[in-house]
C-alpha cells in the first residue's frame, strides 16, 4: 500500500518547541502505518492520497465559518472526499491514488489542549490527526457508544506509532 501525504505547514513559528516539529516524512510514515491498520475499512486502491494542513486559529475559524457555519476556531476540521458506498471502477483504482480528503489542524488550539491534557504538543497533533483520519474514513461519534469505539480505535492507531495515551 502506498500513501501520498501532502503536508502544508506554513506556521512553524507557532511551534516554539523544536521537539514538537514533525517532519513531512514522519507524518507520511504514521499515516501509512495507520492506513495499513485500517485497510479492511478502505475502498480498494493501489495508493491513497491525503492532505494535511497545520494552520492558525484565524484560518481554521474562517474555514469553520465557511463550511460549518460556526464562526469560531476549532481544533481540527476534516473534508472527506469519499461518499459512503461510492463505487470506484477497477480502472480508476489501478491508475491513480484514491483521494481520501483533507485534514486541517489549528496549532494554537492543539497547543492549548496539550497543556490542558498534560501532554506534549507533538502528542496532541498526532491525536488530532488520527481522529481526523477516522472521520475521513466515515467514523463519527453522534452518541457516547460510538465515541468510545472511535476513541479506542484512535488509541490503537497512536499505540502503533509509539504514543501511549489514556482516555478515561
Amino acid at each position: 500500500m502506498q500513501v501520498e501525504l501532502y503536508v502544508q505547514d506554513d506556521h512553524q513559528e507557532l511551534i516554539e518547541d523544536s521537539d514538537a516539529r514533525i517532519s513531512p516524512q514522519a507524518w507520511g510514515d504514521w499515516f501509512h502505518r495507520w492506513l495499513q491498520i485500517l485497510e479492511s475499512e478502505l475502498p480498494p486502491a493501489l495508493s491513497y492520497e491525503i492532505g494535511l494542513r497545520l494552520t492558525d486559529d484565524a484560518e481554521i475559524q474562517a474555514l469553520n465559518h465557511q463550511y460549518r457555519h460556526q464562526n469560531q476556531p476549532t481544533d481540527v476540521l476534516t473534508f472527506a472526499a469519499l461518499e459512503v458506498n461510492c463505487p470506484q471502477s477497477p480502472e480508476m483504482s489501478a491508475s491513480m491514488p484514491l483521494y481520501l480528503g483533507d485534514i486541517v489542524i489549528s496549532v494554537p488550539r492543539a497547543k492549548h489542549q496539550a497543556q490542558e491534557m498534560g501532554h506534549s504538543l507533538s502528542t496532541e497533533l498526532k491525536w488530532l490527526a488520527a481522529h481526523a483520519l477516522l472521520h475521513l474514513l466515515g467514523w463519527d461519534h453522534p452518541d457516547e457508544e460510538s465515541l468510545v469505539r472511535m476513541l479506542n480505535k484512535q488509541v490503537n492507531l497512536l499505540q502503533s506509532i509509539g504514543v501511549n495515551i489514556n482516555v478515561a
